[in-house]
């Protein structure tokens, strides 16, 4: 064999290796995902005492390191076992849109190179940030840009913490004295699809020796899986809850979202009901307005009298529409129809408000971002496989 089919056959060979490795450390989960409770009982399985596993909290969320190397006070031969099981944050930053009113939108690449949205909102009560839950979305909802890809697969609970993570990084590597101060749970995906990494992520970023962001400044918006609004009034969690409406009838939620034909409004509210006598807590229903569809004054009435037995603990987020391409067939109501919607509401004693625009002179609305970087890429690929062959 001549020397330079040994070489090549070497560099063969190392790349081989090389990408095995990759691929081993992109399979391991990130220790983001872990409770502070299974992470004590990770810890003693491994021969460790509890006070470990609080030591490592603490390095990962108060200290906030990016390396287990630097937790110095953990014995190397205990550094090893937690690099052999996991790696911190799993998610690499692909692209930042900043808007002139301080919205910052992230794409993010996830270790099998799918990609997802986060948002950074500054609002009147501090820093909020918006978290994507699956890749893709199944629910149907044919205003939406989360929707023009289907579901592919769940985020772990350690790749919907890490959002918060990467985020509350920006804040720390340029020594602002801020911090992450309210979540809601209303990026792409159904988080009530997503269950258990949801109520983990919850108890993470919720628990009081970390990140310790109270509970009622985290909101989790769902579609309306009813089955599932029931389990979560049974978690003690005093997490709030959105419902995503956005209309007051069967015949246009239907027409608006297909998870409307699986739980209609009357499923819906029997769970809606339910959740109130559990909790006692109020309800935030989202109400995009999209012209001429939704946003008629009789619509505002059904919308009344649907509420009407929960006025104290139902709040109407009414949401200006972000236009899709994707979706033309819907453009956004006018100020004017708003503002009537919003007085019939308020006449009939409906607490409600028009939600404050963030973002417009970026891809503000949900998915918009990854949809458009998604096409790009496709389009780059086949004009490098073009240029190959």
């Amino acid at each position: 064999m001549t020397y330079s089919l040994l070489r090549c056959y070497a560099v063969t060979c190392y790349t081989i290796n090389m990408t095995k490795t990759i691929q081993k450390e992109q399979m391991k989960p990130s220790i983001y995902g872990l409770t502070r409770d299974q992470l004590i009982e990770w810890a003693i399985e491994n021969g460790a005492k509890k006070f470990r596993a609080t030591q490592i909290w603490d390095w990962l969320y108060k200290k906030r390191v990016t390396s287990f190397d630097d937790m110095t006070n953990i014995s190397k031969d205990f550094i090893e076992k937690l690099k052999d099981q996991f790696v911190i944050n799993p998610l690499t930053q692909r692209l930042v849109q900043e808007s002139k009113d301080g919205t910052v939108k992230y794409l993010f690449e996830l270790p099998d190179n799918m990609l997802v949205e986060t948002v950074l909102m500054r609002q009147k009560y501090g820093w909020s940030v918006c978290v994507t839950t699956q890749v893709g979305c199944n629910i149907g909802c044919t205003f939406c840009a989360s929707g023009l890809i289907k579901k592919q697969r769940d985020l772990t609970a350690g790749e919907i913490t890490a959002q918060i993570m990467l985020v509350q990084k920006y804040f720390d590597e340029r020594g602002l004295d801020e911090r992450v101060s309210h979540i809601v749970v209303m990026g792409i995906g159904e988080p009530f699809d997503n269950y258990n990494n949801l109520i983990n992520f919850i108890r993470t970023v919720n628990d009081d020796h970390g990140l310790a962001i109270g509970a009622r400044h985290i909101t989790v918006s769902t579609s309306g899986l009813a089955h599932k609004i029931k389990e979560f009034a049974g978690t003690g969690l005093q997490i709030n809850l959105a419902i995503s409406l956005h209309a007051p009838n069967n015949e246009v939620r239907t027409s608006i979202m297909r998870i409307n034909r699986q739980f209609p409004i009357e499923t819906l509210f029997e769970a809606i009901n339910y959740y109130l006598d559990k909790t006692n807590r109020r309800v935030t229903f989202e109400y995009i307005m999209l012209s001429g569809v939704n946003d008629r004054p009789e619509h505002a009435r059904e919308l009344a009298t649907l509420l009407k037995d929960m006025k104290k603990l139902a709040y109407v987020n009414l949401i200006p529409y972000n236009p899709v391409s994707e979706h033309d067939q819907y453009s956004r109501s006018s100020k004017e129809d708003v503002l009537k919607f919003y007085d019939i509401l308020k006449k009939n004693g409906i607490n409600c408000v028009i939600r404050q625009e963030h973002g417009t002179d970026i891809d503000a609305a949900c998915g918009q971002l990854r949809s458009k970087t998604m096409k790009k890429d496709k389009t780059s690929k086949t004009a490098v496989e073009s240029v190959t062959v």
